[in-house]
């Protein structure tokens, strides 16, 4: 058995094409709908990552402002550009970078934001709104797996899920999101006894632990889907030959850039177990920028 496709990708097309028909729309009612990000430091990939948010907010009409600080910044000077975003009437919806420097607050800040436009679904008000199953705005990358379960075609009602983490991003959200789906769900961790016989109960399994190659086939039941949360980057040659052995094409990559980019998942026994699985990268990245997209439109005509 070789894993095909979860082709996040497509659904992040469709989801972006969407969006774009929603903000046409609300156009013609003479509204724009705004996002306004907030970025701290110069982390390189939080700044990759804020760029291709941005980039794919004006691509389908979204107007959208950076606001990029030092690394340095007080975080009272951070909660009043927060406060300052939340009185704004122009402003729809707002999304603060993570990690957020260490001497910075992480739950403060997020907890500083209006509810109402709060872009990301972080806030506590809408964690609860989401357990209760009210609207609320969905946290991006769970709110993408969803879609890209339901788009591709994939029976969740009734099926045994396992959600390999328990982060308030993604692991708690998506065991959530499930739920209300109807599948029976599992959270798994770090201290989980037996966290491959577990993982071999899923019909559908979502690892988001944040470990290069953590999870081999060894713990994918034959014939699950797999859909792999995490973006690694690896830089010793030994990593890329044992997670892509005979791959010149990512050996290429490494010799040319010096790292690869790895899932959580071993790429190189678990397709030989599941049925389906999203490639990295290219499966859920693209997903959570769609949601991010969506969100903020949900919020500009929630708010109005």
């Amino acid at each position: 058995m070789t894993a095909s496709i979860l082709d996040g990708k497509r659904v992040a097309a469709e989801i972006r094409a969407e969006v774009a028909a929603d903000v046409a729309r609300l156009a013609g009612e003479g509204i724009t709908p705004d996002l306004d990000v907030v970025l701290v430091g110069e982390d390189p990939a939080s700044h990759v990552y804020v760029n291709a948010k941005a980039n794919a907010a004006r691509s389908v009409g979204i107007r959208e402002t950076t606001h990029r600080y030092p690394r340095d910044l007080d975080q009272g000077a951070l909660l009043a550009t927060i406060d300052r975003l939340n009185a704004d009437s122009s402003v729809d919806a707002i999304l603060v970078q993570l990690p957020l420097p260490k001497h910075i607050d992480t739950a403060r800040v997020l907890e500083s934001i209006d509810p109402a436009k709060d872009a990301d679904g972080f806030h506590p008000v809408n964690v609860g709104r989401l357990v209760q199953g009210k609207p609320a705005p969905v946290p991006c990358t769970p709110a993408g797996i969803l879609e890209l379960l339901v788009r591709e075609g994939v029976e969740i009602a009734g099926k045994r899920a396992v959600v390999v983490g328990r982060s308030d991003i993604v692991g708690k959200p998506m065991a959530t999101l499930l739920l209300k789906a109807d599948a029976t769900v599992t959270i798994a961790h770090s201290k989980t006894r037996d966290l491959p016989g577990v993982c071999r109960e899923a019909d559908i399994l979502i690892v988001a632990l944040g470990r290069a190659g953590f999870v081999t086939g060894e713990y994918v039941k034959p014939g699950a889907v797999v859909v792999d949360v995490g973006i690694n980057r690896v830089s010793r040659r030994e990593d890329v030959e044992r997670f892509f052995p005979g791959d010149a094409v990512r050996l290429a990559e490494w010799e040319k850039k010096g790292s690869t980019l790895v899932g959580d998942c071993d790429p190189s026994s678990v397709p030989e177990q599941a049925s389906r699985l999203t490639p990295v990268p290219g499966g859920v990245g693209p997903l959570t920028i769609a949601r991010l997209l969506f969100n903020t439109v949900q919020l500009a005509r929630a708010r109005r």
